[in-house]
């Protein structure tokens, strides 16, 4: 499943998406916390990867000024995310080939936008990761917690669980060391909830 496949995946449920998940109230009050506190804690550019449409991208902007770029495979997503945010520079992009300079940006926002990855894939949208933060730079990447690399069924298509332990194995080639995971139940949530912080060192 290549990310453009995906991004049309979501193409076909975008309207759908927007009304379930298209604000920042509609969603867990954990999430909101753990991004605006990686936000307040990372310098430099940012860059939203699989941005959908685009309110944790307008988030990252708050709070200081700062440049935001949200990536997002989804045609539908990203004139969503450029209507309702004009002020955020938005752009369809493949995690694995993102349109950005080597060590050009300060931190990496992936809120659920590897889940769809499958795991022989994962290790290049990783390196990418790698290749544009600078040194020092941070990634906060949210995951479904269960077993490693175990496919589930997803309302738009196939995904996949990871543990942070098995994301630091996979992410520590890359010169990435984690700085804090953490994992929970929301009531009434159907799968466990999962997000790490991971600084690249070298």
């Amino acid at each position: 499943m290549t990310m453009t496949e995906i991004g049309a995946a979501y193409d076909g449920r975008a309207t759908e998406y927007i009304d379930l998940f298209g604000t920042i109230d509609q969603l867990a009050k954990r999430d909101h916390e753990t991004i605006t506190t990686w936000r307040d804690t990372t310098t430099g550019r940012l860059v939203d990867a699989g941005c959908g449409p685009g309110l944790w991208s307008q988030e990252l902007t708050t709070g200081g000024v700062r440049e935001v770029v949200g990536l997002d495979a989804s045609a539908e997503f990203v004139a969503a995310a450029r209507a309702r945010y004009p002020e955020v520079s938005f752009e369809r992009a493949d995690m694995a080939d993102l349109p950005l300079e080597d060590e050009s940006v300060g931190g990496i926002l992936a809120w659920y936008s590897i889940i769809h990855t499958p795991p022989a894939d994962l290790p290049a949208i990783l390196g990418e990761f790698a290749r544009v933060l600078t040194p020092g730079g941070s990634a906060l990447i949210g995951f479904f917690d269960g077993d490693p690399g175990e496919a589930f069924d997803h309302a738009v298509h196939t995904a996949y669980y990871w543990s942070a332990e098995a994301l630091a194995d996979m992410l520590a080639p890359h010169g990435f060391v984690i700085e804090r995971a953490a994992s929970r139940q929301d009531p009434g949530a159907r799968r466990r909830a999962g997000d790490l912080v991971a600084r690249r060192t070298t």
